[in-house]
């Protein structure tokens, strides 16, 4: 555990639960102040209980980043609780399916809403925070789907994905002088709330053989799980990575590499 002069201030989006939950429970267990953020109160803090059951400084903050505004507020309370702001883990994001012929703008503006205005205007209120933390870091959590692979029903989350690594480069051009480092883990299939949701129309059975089917196509016969994500949230967030910007890291059990 850290002593309290070496706890960072760290923020994770949609950390109430799936892979957000375990980025959050990464950083508690290395000893880090958290604050999750979630838009159900009632989630949001039950979450933060069971993270603090180990011993964990974690506090929740309830807000939409779908808009600036409760962006800004969110930066507000935790700087207010903290006094200070050292890592933003932009997580929050949606998994929603729509095929192209059925599209509607409201299903594209939910989506970019949440996933890619969500990411930028989460950060940009850090942003004087993680400047006067010193080593500031952001690490967004991006996806395979979009960047690097295409899945039919998915074309607008992969197109939001896809532009959040635009937005990473960007801004880690932008903040490098200010010693911010800003990078983007891009997870593959992982065993969390969202994939289960995916499933929510099939019995334990049929779950299970499509859970069984989908490990069996990755080359390390596994799917991921959220502390996967995490534990490369955290390295992205450490002193051994402060020279490291604008970068990528796929975290997918090999799957991207089958031809």
């Amino acid at each position: 555990m850290k002593d309290e002069v070496d706890r960072r201030s760290v923020i994770v989006t949609g950390g109430t639960k799936g892979i957000g939950y375990g980025i959050a429970k990464v950083f508690a267990d290395a000893g880090d102040h958290v604050t999750i953020v979630g838009r159900d109160l009632d989630t949001a803090a039950k979450a933060a209980s069971r993270l603090a059951e180990d011993g964990g400084a974690v506090d929740y903050v309830v807000a939409d980043i779908s808009k600036p505004e409760e962006c800004a507020r969110m930066a507000d309370e935790v700087l207010a609780a903290r006094g200070a702001i050292d890592v933003v883990c932009a997580n929050a994001g949606m998994f929603a399916r729509k095929r192209l012929d059925a599209m509607t703008e409201a299903d594209y503006d939910e989506t970019f809403d949440l996933n890619m205005k969500g990411c930028m205007f989460s950060v940009q209120a850090c942003l004087p925070a993680l400047a006067a933390s010193g080593h500031g870091r952001v690490v967004v959590t991006s996806s395979i789907t979009g960047p690097i692979t295409g899945v039919p029903g998915w074309t607008h989350y992969g197109a939001s994905k896809a532009a959040q690594l635009g937005f990473v480069r960007a801004a880690a051009m932008e903040l490098a002088p200010q010693g911010i480092t800003v990078n983007a883990i891009l997870p593959g299939t992982i065993l969390s709330d969202g994939l289960l949701k995916l499933g929510m129309n099939l019995d334990e059975a049929e779950l299970e053989m499509k859970l069984d089917e989908a490990a069996a196509s990755i080359p390390l016969q596994r799917l991921g799980v959220p502390s996967d994500i995490g534990h490369a949230a955290l390295f992205f967030a450490s002193d051994e990575a402060s020279y490291i910007t604008g970068q990528t890291l796929v975290i997918d059990g090999g799957v991207t590499l089958i031809e």
